[in-house]
């Protein structure tokens, strides 16, 4: 573990049409750090997020991550992903696999581990995330905060470097944000490198180590979460807040 970042962005440029969706965007993620991207509607959060692993390929501008230049395409860039957990709104499960096969795909698929050994670790991980009783259902026989559970699981297989979660709970009938909330929480207690973007301000307080405000495709100001609850730096941030803290 060296003091290297783990994820590096320098002047990320991204268009769609004319709409100039992230705005030169510098941002550095350290090992075991916790960063929580906020900021109002069409701010190009999910667009940052989704960047980091290439998923939205950008128009200019360095990513790099774990000391490597992100390749644009091809082999180089999958072996990356490999490395980099995602996590969605829509759950993405095979809907005609089970939980516990759906967890194991990945390993066996795409690092070659034994059914076994895959097979060991993905009820471990169905475990962790509390839904260690349901491992032979289809997804459709799940709520959705299980099913969110599953997906977290599923990423978590691959022993990803980062997690990356793109508003994850904003699906979720309200009554399953929580028990999707703890169980990222618990992952940013135990270290896991993470970047997600949310509108739960609870999690962005409890569990960040830091707060991304962002507004306009650009990275407005950036601080440890009390201090930017407490005491916003700029109007962008306070006029947001203002509007979400009051109801």
């Amino acid at each position: 573990m060296t003091g290297e970042p783990l994820i590096v962005m320098s002047n990320v440029n991204k268009w769609f049409g004319h709409l100039h969706v992230l705005q030169d965007v510098n941002l550095t993620v350290d090992r075991g750090e916790v960063v929580v991207v906020i900021g109002p509607s069409g701010s190009g959060k999910s667009t940052l997020c989704r960047a980091i692993n290439r998923l939205e390929p950008i128009d200019s501008g360095d990513i790099h991550f774990d000391g490597q230049l992100l390749p644009s395409e091809g082999r180089p860039l999958a072996r990356l992903r490999s490395d980099v957990g995602m996590v969605f709104q829509s759950f993405n499960l095979f809907a005609h696999k089970t939980v516990l096969d759906n967890v194991m795909l990945g390993p066996v698929k795409v690092r070659g581990e034994r059914r076994q050994a895959a097979q060991e670790r993905a009820r471990q991980l169905l475990d962790r995330v509390g839904i260690g009783d349901q491992v032979s259902k289809y997804p459709a026989q799940l709520s959705g905060g299980q099913q969110q559970r599953a997906a977290i699981a599923r990423a978590l297989a691959m022993q990803p470097k980062a997690m990356l979660f793109d508003e994850p709970t904003s699906a979720l009938d309200p009554e399953m944000v929580g028990e999707v909330l703890d169980v990222m929480t618990s992952l940013a207690k135990e270290g896991m490198t993470m970047v997600v973007v949310t509108h739960e301000m609870g999690f962005a307080r409890h569990a960040a180590s830091r707060v991304v405000f962002m507004a306009d495709g650009q990275l407005v100001e950036q601080a440890p979460p009390n201090e930017f609850f407490a005491s916003p730096a700029s109007d962008r941030a306070k006029d947001f807040l203002s509007k979400i803290l009051t109801h």
